[in-house]
């Protein structure tokens, strides 16, 4: 399985089970800014406790590793779990998401992106891929996360809202760092 396969894969399952979701992370940062290499992919999913066993039926054993303690843990802590398709090596991190305010804008700022011809995600919006991704730069120090900003402002330019980024990046105590990357551009 191609990692495109594995994409359309689990977007078609959510849409399917009406959870809302958002892909995240490289994925994100490939369709808004510019290409580069991942090896997972990275879906933020409003999973609750009573759709866990739907949504772990449409993961068969014998084609994908998912732990339902790990699962369930996650929409307890609201953290993250893994889907793992062996064959392939391909990962995917499930997020569950958090109920503040911020959260909740995220998901209501998705934006469905045309993948190939017959095929259609919704990723999160290219300001939130940027405040997500100074959170993790802050968090680990990789050179990675700024290279996906400057890419994504480099590829969507104008488009962006850097008020928005702003205000949020205040709020995430990451002003520094969005102001370097600004500076840098």
């Amino acid at each position: 399985m191609e990692q495109s396969e594995l994409l359309r894969h689990v977007c078609k399952i959510l849409e399917e089970l009406g959870l809302p979701y958002l892909v995240t992370g490289s994925q994100a940062t490939i369709a808004f800014g510019e290409p580069r290499f991942t090896n997972d992919i990275d879906i933020v999913v409003a999973l609750t406790a009573e759709g866990l066993d739907s949504f772990i039926k449409c993961f068969p054993q014998e084609h994908f590793y998912l732990s339902r303690a790990a699962a369930s843990d996650a929409i307890a802590r609201r953290s993250m779990f893994n889907i793992i398709h062996p064959t392939s090596g391909l990962k995917i991190d499930v997020f569950i998401p958090g109920t503040s305010d911020y959260e909740q804008s995220r998901f209501r700022r998705g934006r469905k992106v045309q993948i190939a011809p017959d095929f259609a995600a919704t990723f999160a919006a290219p300001e939130d891929v940027i405040i997500k991704k100074l959170q993790f730069y802050k968090i680990g120090n990789s050179d990675r996360h700024l290279r996906d900003i400057a890419g994504v402002l480099k590829v969507s330019g104008e488009t962006i809202d850097r008020d928005y980024i702003t205000k949020y990046a205040a709020q995430f105590g990451v002003s520094d760092i969005w102001q370097r990357v600004l500076n840098e551009l």
